[in-house]
């Protein structure tokens, strides 16, 4: 049976030098399905969303947390995740590295975090539909256009003439 939760949530799109975004990949305890997202995750109580998104950035990737930057957009999401329906609004922050693919590091997950986290990837933005699981949330290149609107994903073809 799957319970109802109700969790506000913040989540950042890492960009490298050359424009490759950062996901990592999840196994769900509860079922065992695999997902890519960018990191982050739950808003504390008394926590802004751009400090629980520098804070979950430094803890799933060991990234520079002051590369988040202000903007946000608000993304309503509706996943399960070990068991639970999530219904809420997670907002998006972006952040950018001038390096190509910085190194990371798991310096802040819980055991069970630590087991679940598959992997990391820096992928071209082009090939987000080539990974083999589904990227959360869906929309993902649409928040990114609207985090960055000038940068490489825009659609071309509305700016012919």
């Amino acid at each position: 049976m799957v319970q109802m939760a109700h969790r506000p949530a913040a989540r950042v799109i890492c960009l490298d030098a050359a424009h490759r975004l950062l996901l990592l990949r999840w196994r769900d305890p509860f079922d065992g399905t695999w997902l890519w997202e960018p990191p982050g995750g739950g808003i504390e109580p008394g926590e802004t969303p751009l400090a629980a998104a520098r804070r979950e950035l430094a803890e799933e990737t060991g990234l520079d947390s002051a590369a988040v930057l202000d903007q946000s957009v608000p993304v309503d999401r509706d996943v399960q995740w070990n068991g639970k329906r999530y219904i809420g609004t997670e907002h998006f922050f972006v952040a950018r590295f001038a390096d190509e693919q910085p190194s990371l590091a798991r310096t802040g997950l819980l055991p069970d975090e630590q087991v679940n986290l598959d992997t990391y990837v820096w992928i071209e933005w082009s090939d987000l539909r080539s990974l083999p699981d589904p990227v959360e949330p869906p929309q993902l290149l649409a928040v990114l256009g609207a985090l960055l609107p000038d940068g490489p994903w825009r659609d071309r073809d509305r700016h012919r003439s």
